[in-house]
Protein backbone atom coordinates (compact mmCIF):
# COMPACT_ATOMS: atom_id res chain seq x y z
CA UNK A 1 0.00 0.00 0.00
CA UNK A 2 1.48 3.60 -0.84
CA UNK A 3 2.45 6.03 1.60
CA UNK A 4 0.15 9.01 1.46
CA UNK A 5 2.19 11.76 -0.08
CA UNK A 6 -0.07 14.78 1.74
CA UNK A 7 2.45 15.56 4.79
CA UNK A 8 0.16 15.83 8.53
CA UNK A 9 1.78 17.58 11.33
CA UNK A 10 4.19 15.38 13.14
CA UNK A 11 3.57 15.40 16.92
CA UNK A 12 5.83 14.39 19.95
CA UNK A 13 3.38 11.56 20.48
CA UNK A 14 3.90 9.98 17.14
CA UNK A 15 7.72 9.93 17.88
CA UNK A 16 6.94 7.84 21.70
CA UNK A 17 4.78 5.34 19.84
CA UNK A 18 7.20 5.14 16.77
CA UNK A 19 10.41 3.97 19.30
CA UNK A 20 7.96 1.93 21.96
CA UNK A 21 6.58 -0.09 17.91
CA UNK A 22 10.55 0.03 17.10
CA UNK A 23 11.60 -1.62 20.29
CA UNK A 24 8.37 -4.13 20.67
CA UNK A 25 8.56 -4.82 16.73
CA UNK A 26 4.75 -5.63 18.06
CA UNK A 27 1.68 -3.84 17.78
CA UNK A 28 -0.18 -5.33 20.16
CA UNK A 29 3.04 -5.09 23.08
CA UNK A 30 3.45 -1.80 21.83
CA UNK A 31 -0.06 -0.16 22.65
CA UNK A 32 -0.13 -2.15 25.55
CA UNK A 33 3.32 -0.43 26.79
CA UNK A 34 1.40 3.24 25.61
CA UNK A 35 -1.75 2.01 27.88
CA UNK A 36 -3.54 2.63 24.41
CA UNK A 37 -5.69 0.09 21.95
CA UNK A 38 -4.19 -1.31 18.62
CA UNK A 39 -6.43 0.46 15.99
CA UNK A 40 -5.51 3.82 17.49
CA UNK A 41 -1.58 3.10 17.12
CA UNK A 42 -2.03 1.95 13.72
CA UNK A 43 -3.45 5.01 12.75
CA UNK A 44 -0.81 7.48 14.59
CA UNK A 45 1.90 5.32 12.64
CA UNK A 46 0.36 6.01 9.37
CA UNK A 47 0.09 9.53 10.11
CA UNK A 48 3.93 9.35 11.38
CA UNK A 49 4.88 7.90 8.07
CA UNK A 50 2.67 10.24 6.00
CA UNK A 51 4.32 13.41 7.91
CA UNK A 52 8.29 11.72 7.29
CA UNK A 53 6.99 10.75 3.56
CA UNK A 54 8.17 7.12 3.99
CA UNK A 55 7.53 4.32 5.17
CA UNK A 56 8.72 3.31 8.59
CA UNK A 57 7.33 -0.29 9.08
CA UNK A 58 6.66 -3.53 6.80
CA UNK A 59 3.97 -5.42 8.63
CA UNK A 60 3.00 -8.90 7.51
CA UNK A 61 2.53 -12.57 8.29
CA UNK A 62 6.00 -12.61 9.56
CA UNK A 63 5.71 -9.88 11.38
CA UNK A 64 6.70 -5.99 12.33
CA UNK A 65 9.77 -4.85 11.08
CA UNK A 66 11.80 -1.47 10.59
CA UNK A 67 12.36 -0.47 6.96
CA UNK A 68 15.70 1.07 6.42
CA UNK A 69 14.40 4.30 6.33
CA UNK A 70 12.81 3.56 9.81
CA UNK A 71 16.02 2.03 10.91
CA UNK A 72 17.75 5.78 9.63
CA UNK A 73 14.57 7.75 11.44
CA UNK A 74 15.22 6.31 14.54
CA UNK A 75 18.71 7.03 15.00
CA UNK A 76 17.18 10.53 15.03
CA UNK A 77 14.22 10.25 16.72
CA UNK A 78 14.78 9.59 20.18
CA UNK A 79 17.25 12.26 19.96
CA UNK A 80 14.25 14.67 18.99
CA UNK A 81 12.14 13.64 21.64
CA UNK A 82 15.16 13.90 24.45
CA UNK A 83 15.81 17.46 23.22
CA UNK A 84 11.93 18.37 23.29
CA UNK A 85 11.96 16.74 26.83
CA UNK A 86 14.45 19.39 28.08
CA UNK A 87 12.99 22.18 26.40
CA UNK A 88 9.58 21.03 28.61
CA UNK A 89 12.13 20.64 31.65
CA UNK A 90 13.81 24.32 31.45
CA UNK A 91 10.60 26.16 30.71
CA UNK A 92 9.33 24.92 33.84
CA UNK A 93 12.88 25.70 36.22
CA UNK A 94 12.46 28.85 35.08
CA UNK A 95 9.16 29.20 35.44
CA UNK A 96 9.77 27.73 38.70
CA UNK A 97 12.96 29.89 39.48
CA UNK A 98 15.25 27.55 39.53
CA UNK A 99 17.37 28.82 35.96
CA UNK A 100 17.70 31.93 34.80
CA UNK A 101 19.85 35.15 36.04
CA UNK A 102 19.38 37.79 37.89
CA UNK A 103 21.31 41.21 37.83
CA UNK A 104 21.59 42.70 41.54
CA UNK A 105 22.56 45.93 42.47
CA UNK A 106 23.46 47.50 45.90
CA UNK A 107 24.77 49.63 47.53
CA UNK A 108 28.08 49.16 50.23
CA UNK A 109 26.42 49.27 53.20
CA UNK A 110 24.88 45.42 52.38
CA UNK A 111 28.18 43.95 52.51
CA UNK A 112 29.08 44.54 55.67
CA UNK A 113 24.88 43.80 56.76
CA UNK A 114 24.97 39.76 55.28
CA UNK A 115 25.33 40.14 51.67
CA UNK A 116 27.40 37.96 50.94
CA UNK A 117 25.89 35.08 53.43
CA UNK A 118 22.74 36.14 51.65
CA UNK A 119 23.96 35.07 48.01
CA UNK A 120 25.97 32.35 49.36
CA UNK A 121 22.42 30.91 50.74
CA UNK A 122 20.32 31.97 47.29
CA UNK A 123 22.98 30.41 45.38
CA UNK A 124 22.86 26.96 47.34
CA UNK A 125 19.16 26.41 46.79
CA UNK A 126 19.44 27.56 43.42
CA UNK A 127 22.67 26.52 41.47
CA UNK A 128 21.69 26.61 38.37
CA UNK A 129 20.84 30.11 38.57
CA UNK A 130 23.52 33.10 37.84
CA UNK A 131 23.42 36.20 40.08
CA UNK A 132 25.50 39.23 38.73
CA UNK A 133 26.32 41.58 41.61
CA UNK A 134 27.42 45.24 40.82
CA UNK A 135 27.83 48.13 43.58
CA UNK A 136 26.10 51.10 42.52
CA UNK A 137 24.93 53.92 44.63
CA UNK A 138 21.16 54.42 45.20
CA UNK A 139 20.33 56.63 42.02
CA UNK A 140 22.72 54.52 39.88
CA UNK A 141 20.35 51.74 40.65
CA UNK A 142 17.64 53.35 40.25
CA UNK A 143 18.30 54.44 36.76
CA UNK A 144 19.60 51.38 36.05
CA UNK A 145 16.45 49.82 37.04
CA UNK A 146 14.29 52.30 35.14
CA UNK A 147 16.26 50.83 32.28
CA UNK A 148 16.01 47.37 32.80
CA UNK A 149 19.73 46.80 33.42
CA UNK A 150 18.90 44.84 36.87
CA UNK A 151 16.14 43.15 38.09
CA UNK A 152 16.63 43.88 41.74
CA UNK A 153 18.09 46.75 43.58
CA UNK A 154 19.26 47.07 47.50
CA UNK A 155 19.60 51.03 47.89
CA UNK A 156 19.38 53.50 51.08
CA UNK A 157 15.89 55.22 49.96
CA UNK A 158 11.98 54.95 48.87
CA UNK A 159 11.63 58.43 47.64
CA UNK A 160 11.15 56.40 44.02
CA UNK A 161 9.84 57.55 40.54
CA UNK A 162 6.38 55.71 39.99
CA UNK A 163 7.50 53.25 37.76
CA UNK A 164 9.32 51.27 40.70
CA UNK A 165 8.19 49.65 43.87
CA UNK A 166 9.87 48.64 46.86
CA UNK A 167 9.72 46.72 50.34
CA UNK A 168 11.67 47.71 53.05
CA UNK A 169 14.65 44.89 54.22
CA UNK A 170 16.46 46.49 57.53
CA UNK A 171 17.34 49.54 59.43
CA UNK A 172 20.39 50.48 61.46
CA UNK A 173 21.53 53.59 63.18
CA UNK A 174 23.62 56.02 62.20
CA UNK A 175 27.17 56.77 63.74
CA UNK A 176 29.60 59.31 63.81
CA UNK A 177 32.51 58.45 61.64
CA UNK A 178 36.11 60.42 62.79
CA UNK A 179 39.83 60.40 61.98
CA UNK A 180 41.73 57.82 64.59
CA UNK A 181 43.35 60.98 65.63
CA UNK A 182 40.64 63.43 66.22
CA UNK A 183 40.26 64.71 69.88
CA UNK A 184 36.53 63.34 69.41
CA UNK A 185 37.15 59.87 69.18
CA UNK A 186 37.82 60.08 72.90
CA UNK A 187 33.97 60.81 73.53
CA UNK A 188 32.26 57.35 74.13
CA UNK A 189 29.29 59.44 72.34
CA UNK A 190 29.59 62.28 70.00
CA UNK A 191 26.77 65.43 70.46
CA UNK A 192 25.91 66.39 66.91
CA UNK A 193 26.41 69.94 67.93
CA UNK A 194 30.17 69.36 68.35
CA UNK A 195 31.06 68.42 64.83
CA UNK A 196 29.39 72.18 63.84
CA UNK A 197 32.89 73.44 63.33
CA UNK A 198 34.24 70.19 61.57
CA UNK A 199 34.87 69.68 57.88
CA UNK A 200 32.23 67.41 56.83
CA UNK A 201 32.57 64.68 53.95
CA UNK A 202 29.40 63.86 52.67
CA UNK A 203 27.61 60.64 50.48
CA UNK A 204 27.61 62.81 46.64
CA UNK A 205 24.14 64.64 46.21
CA UNK A 206 24.09 63.02 43.22
CA UNK A 207 24.96 59.67 43.86
CA UNK A 208 21.75 59.54 46.22
CA UNK A 209 19.94 62.99 46.13
CA UNK A 210 17.59 61.67 49.52
CA UNK A 211 20.23 60.46 51.30
CA UNK A 212 22.49 63.17 50.94
CA UNK A 213 19.52 65.59 52.28
CA UNK A 214 18.88 63.61 54.67
CA UNK A 215 22.13 64.14 56.81
CA UNK A 216 22.07 67.63 55.93
CA UNK A 217 18.89 67.87 57.73
CA UNK A 218 20.36 65.89 60.51
CA UNK A 219 22.52 68.59 61.48
CA UNK A 220 20.48 71.18 60.77
CA UNK A 221 17.77 70.09 63.31
CA UNK A 222 20.65 70.13 66.02
CA UNK A 223 21.63 73.36 65.36
CA UNK A 224 24.08 73.75 62.38
CA UNK A 225 25.01 73.23 58.61
CA UNK A 226 27.12 70.41 57.83
CA UNK A 227 30.70 72.69 56.54
CA UNK A 228 30.64 70.09 53.30
CA UNK A 229 34.32 69.83 52.84
CA UNK A 230 34.31 66.91 50.39
CA UNK A 231 32.01 64.52 48.82
CA UNK A 232 32.09 60.66 47.85
CA UNK A 233 30.03 58.48 45.38
CA UNK A 234 30.51 55.42 47.61
CA UNK A 235 30.14 54.99 51.59
CA UNK A 236 33.56 53.59 51.11
CA UNK A 237 34.83 56.26 49.67
CA UNK A 238 33.52 58.66 51.96
CA UNK A 239 34.89 56.25 55.19
CA UNK A 240 38.47 56.49 53.22
CA UNK A 241 38.30 60.17 53.10
CA UNK A 242 37.71 60.42 56.90
CA UNK A 243 40.29 57.92 57.80
CA UNK A 244 43.14 60.07 56.35
CA UNK A 245 42.27 62.92 58.48
CA UNK A 246 39.75 65.12 55.90
CA UNK A 247 36.42 65.87 57.58
CA UNK A 248 34.03 63.64 59.90
CA UNK A 249 31.18 62.07 58.16
CA UNK A 250 27.81 60.58 60.00
CA UNK A 251 27.61 57.25 58.00
CA UNK A 252 25.51 54.06 58.63
CA UNK A 253 26.66 51.58 61.34
CA UNK A 254 27.58 48.82 59.02
CA UNK A 255 30.72 50.75 58.86
CA UNK A 256 32.10 50.15 61.71
CA UNK A 257 32.92 46.29 59.81
CA UNK A 258 34.28 47.24 56.80
CA UNK A 259 38.38 47.77 58.64
CA UNK A 260 39.52 50.82 57.21
CA UNK A 261 42.29 52.03 59.03
CA UNK A 262 42.36 55.02 60.34
CA UNK A 263 38.76 55.65 60.67
CA UNK A 264 36.91 55.62 64.29
CA UNK A 265 32.93 55.07 64.87
CA UNK A 266 31.50 56.50 67.83
CA UNK A 267 27.46 56.47 68.71
CA UNK A 268 25.69 59.66 68.48
CA UNK A 269 24.14 61.37 71.96
CA UNK A 270 21.42 62.07 70.14
CA UNK A 271 18.65 59.62 68.60
CA UNK A 272 18.16 60.31 65.11
CA UNK A 273 15.69 58.23 63.02
CA UNK A 274 17.52 54.79 61.62
CA UNK A 275 19.21 54.18 58.22
CA UNK A 276 17.54 52.10 56.08
CA UNK A 277 17.45 49.74 53.42
CA UNK A 278 15.04 48.68 50.88
CA UNK A 279 14.69 46.23 48.52
CA UNK A 280 13.57 47.99 45.14
CA UNK A 281 12.36 46.72 41.42
CA UNK A 282 10.50 47.93 38.24
CA UNK A 283 6.42 47.40 38.33
CA UNK A 284 5.54 44.89 36.27
CA UNK A 285 9.25 43.01 36.09
CA UNK A 286 9.03 39.14 35.99
CA UNK A 287 9.14 38.26 39.37
CA UNK A 288 9.74 34.65 40.66
CA UNK A 289 13.76 35.17 40.85
CA UNK A 290 13.59 38.61 42.79
CA UNK A 291 11.12 36.78 45.19
CA UNK A 292 12.92 33.73 45.13
CA UNK A 293 16.07 35.54 46.06
CA UNK A 294 13.69 37.85 48.57
CA UNK A 295 12.76 34.79 50.52
CA UNK A 296 16.33 33.60 50.47
CA UNK A 297 17.61 36.59 52.81
CA UNK A 298 18.47 34.76 55.80
CA UNK A 299 16.49 35.66 58.97
CA UNK A 300 18.44 38.53 61.65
Amino acid sequence: MPIETTRAAMEFRHLRYFLALAEELHYGRAAQRLAMSQPPLSVAIQQLEASVGARLFDRDSKGVRLTPAGAAFRASAQGLLDRAEDACALAREVQAGEVGRLRLGFVGSTLFNGLSGWLQAFQAGHPKVEVVVVELNSQDQIDALIGEELDLGLIHTDRLPPALVSVPLYSEPFVACLPASHPLAALQAIPLASLSDQPFILFSRKGSPDYHARIVEICREHGFYPRLQHEGRHWLSVVSLVAQGLGVSIVPAAFERAGVQGAMFRPLAERIADSAVFATWKSGSAGVLRHSFLAARPAG
